[in-house]
């Protein structure tokens, strides 16, 4: 079986390359390899390759830089998907591709179901919300995950930030009206393998194409998000300038970004479960893994 990867370096596309078993055939590309402002170019790859499997990785993610470049994030987040989903229905592939709670305007009470309405708040959700209807209106086999708070070690993303600003403020303001449940890629990653196998074994796979919500169990706000970073790293023997309680909680509206964000991006994940039997763990978990190998890894370089 053979399956194509876009955004090999990404968080999401590095752990997907590291977990597919070595009996896949996986072409994995990078933003070089592939750029997904070239249409043109992707098609070619894809018409080459030939592919059972399309699994996009890759994306315009720069959310406050994306409100001044708003043609090319259109390219890269809904053209280039459309493109791969045209690709697919021709072809009979399979096309896996990764949404953001982005889409949503945060307003629910309540973690959001794959129904609920998308009002996204920036260009960065509009383009991605777009490329999300793209692949639905083309009718090809698809698997959509919607996911949230992405990190990964080795990649710049929230957790890293206040784990290296830990290290050198007395004090720091983090927003706490914003919920949600960081996501591990690798959580992201171990999902699309088991998807993708099941897809393959399974001869009546068609009826579980659709939109799926991925996102570990629990919810924090980013504030206690950051407390919680810097109490289990000092536990951890990590030397920081801060403790816990030197994170004060601020409002979204004091924190002025170019792009606006959700205040609520949790995601209810029952159907996903049900669906490929997905065990959703706490997301303190991996969390906690992920903080003692940033911690490991900052003692060794020192």
């Amino acid at each position: 079986m053979k399956a194509l990867l876009f955004g090999k370096n990404g968080q999401v596309g590095a752990a997907i390359n590291r977990a597919f078993p070595p009996s896949w055939d996986l072409i994995s590309l990078d933003r070089r390899e592939a750029p997904l402002d070239d249409l043109r170019g992707l098609r070619e790859i894809l018409a080459s390759e030939k592919p059972d499997i399309i699994i996009n990785a890759a994306a315009y993610t720069a959310v406050d830089k994306a409100e001044a470049e708003p043609e090319l994030a259109g390219i890269i987040n809904r053209d280039a998907p459309a493109l791969m989903a045209d690709f697919a229905q021709q072809t009979g592939a399979w096309l896996v591709h990764y949404s953001t709670d982005y889409v949503y305007d945060g307003r629910n009470p309540y973690a959001y179901v794959e129904s609920d309405a998308p009002n996204p708040l920036s260009v960065y959700g509009r383009t991605k919300l777009e490329g999300d209807l793209a692949i639905a209106a083309s009718d090809c086999r698809h698997l959509i995950f919607r996911v949230s708070w992405v990190y990964a070690s080795g990649h710049r993303n929230f957790p890293q930030t206040i784990l290296n600003l830990a290290l050198e403020r007395a004090t720091l303001n983090v927003v706490g009206d914003q919920i949600g449940a960081p996501t591990d890629a690798k959580f992201i990653a171990d999902v699309t393998v088991k998807a993708a196998q099941r897809i393959v074994d399974d001869p009546e796979a068609d009826r579980l194409s659709g939109l799926y919500h991925l996102s570990p169990s629990g919810e924090i706000d980013r504030a206690g998000l950051a407390r919680f970073i810097v109490g289990e790293a000092a536990a951890a023997g990590a030397k920081l300038a801060l403790s816990a309680d030197d994170i004060k909680a601020i409002s979204t509206a004091d924190y002025p970004q170019p792009a606006a964000r959700p205040l609520n991006s949790r995601l209810d994940v029952s159907r996903l479960t049900n669906a490929f039997l997905v065990n959703a763990p706490d997301w303190r978990e991996a969390m906690r893994a992920w903080i003692a190998s940033a911690i490991g890894g900052s003692k060794r370089d020192t």
